[in-house]
């Protein structure tokens, strides 16, 4: 017996040693079995993302059509002569403040003073003519043919007369209205012809703000609605809506639309770019930062939220109101959880792990 151990010695320490090494390896393949659930589940954690969370806070605001223009005068004229004639009189010079009937300009007479005379000596004769063919008539002395011929002598003079009373009058061109004389392209001297421009008269107070509605809005504008017009000089100022067009432009789809501002001072000037607020309604909506909105494939426009579930959900909102401090938004339902940030890593339907922000802003430091 002793021999055969010694004869074998070697081959059974060689079975011994493959044994032992058999166990080994089993018993560490049976421990790795029983912690890949628990692996798996570790794993399967450190995947879900993490996202910061805000509850938002619902504000009444009010709801705004917003205009983007400029300034116009409430009424501009451009003055043309009636009649021919040189300039003896400069009134007014360019730039300057006019009041209703002012004197701007004032042209020569020529011979109208003298064609007057001739046509008032003419109509008294015509007048004298008539008074006595109406006396004749009344003793039968006259027919009613030759009266009529009379009366439509007289009839001529006296409309003769008129015409050359209002060459006269129009020698003198006045100002139609209070306003600015923006333009005076006569001198001294200069002859005119009829219809030849004189001056360009612009109404200062009301001025008003122009600009157009979208075919969207237009519907929400109603006459003596009252509005804020921001101007690019800093000045900001109240004013009516006096106009929204009936018809939209041909070209652009787009309603004109005014506002006028009173403007007793002439602080106002034309052709200032503003932007116009109209309040139309109160919304219940919520402030966030532009940067929190995205578009899902649809195009649509919404933010991300955190369900009850902790799931993340797209819901498209309505931007109802833009400041400097961010834009507001319509359409959320109660009790929702706005991702703030990581927003740009989780899409909807993927589970996540919801941090409000309270908690984080609320810790100590080095916690």
């Amino acid at each position: 017996m002793n021999n055969l151990y010694k004869n074998n010695q070697s081959l059974l320490n060689a079975l011994l040693i493959f044994v032992l090494l058999a166990g080994w390896l089993a018993s560490g393949y049976l421990r790795s079995d029983e912690q890949k659930p628990i692996q798996e589940a570790a794993a399967s954690r450190s995947l879900i993302q993490k996202v910061r969370v805000r509850v938002p806070e619902i504000k009444r605001i009010s709801q705004e059509i917003v205009l983007n223009g400029r300034t116009e005068p409430a009424r501009a004229v451009t003055l043309r002569a009636e009649v021919e004639g040189r300039v003896v009189t400069l009134g007014l010079t360019r730039g300057a403040v006019v009041r209703k009937g002012d004197l701007i300009i004032q042209l020569d007479m020529r011979d109208r003073n003298a064609r007057l005379e001739e046509a008032r000596a003419l109509l008294k004769q015509r007048e004298i003519e008539f008074s006595g063919a109406m006396k004749l008539q009344k003793n039968n002395l006259q027919s009613e043919t030759q009266v009529a011929q009379t009366a439509s002598l007289l009839a001529s003079a006296r409309a003769q007369v008129a015409r050359i009373e209002l060459e006269i009058r129009n020698t003198r061109i006045l100002a139609p209205f209070a306003g600015i004389l923006d333009r005076l392209p006569v001198e001294m001297g200069a002859y005119l012809k009829g219809g030849e421009e004189v001056a360009r008269l612009l109404e200062q107070d009301p001025i008003i703000f122009v600009g157009y509605v979208s075919q969207l809005e237009r519907h929400n504008l109603v006459l003596g609605d009252k509005g804020i017009v921001h101007l690019v000089t800093g000045q900001v100022v109240e004013g009516e809506l006096r106009y929204v067009a009936a018809e939209a432009d041909p070209v652009t789809r787009t309603f004109k639309v005014e506002l006028e501002i009173p403007n007793p001072g002439g602080s106002l000037v034309s052709g200032i770019t503003a932007e116009l607020r109209i309040p139309v309604r109160f919304v219940s909506a919520i402030q966030l930062s532009p940067a929190l909105l995205s578009l899902n494939n649809n195009d649509e426009l919404g933010i991300k939220v955190v369900n009850p579930r902790d799931r993340v959900e797209f819901v498209p909102v309505q931007v109802v109101k833009s400041s400097s401090n961010g834009v507001w938004i319509t359409g959320l339902p109660e009790d929702i959880r706005i991702i703030t940030v990581g927003q740009g890593f989780v899409r909807a339907g993927d589970t996540v792990i919801a941090v409000d922000e309270s908690s984080i802003s609320t810790k100590a430091p080095g916690s």
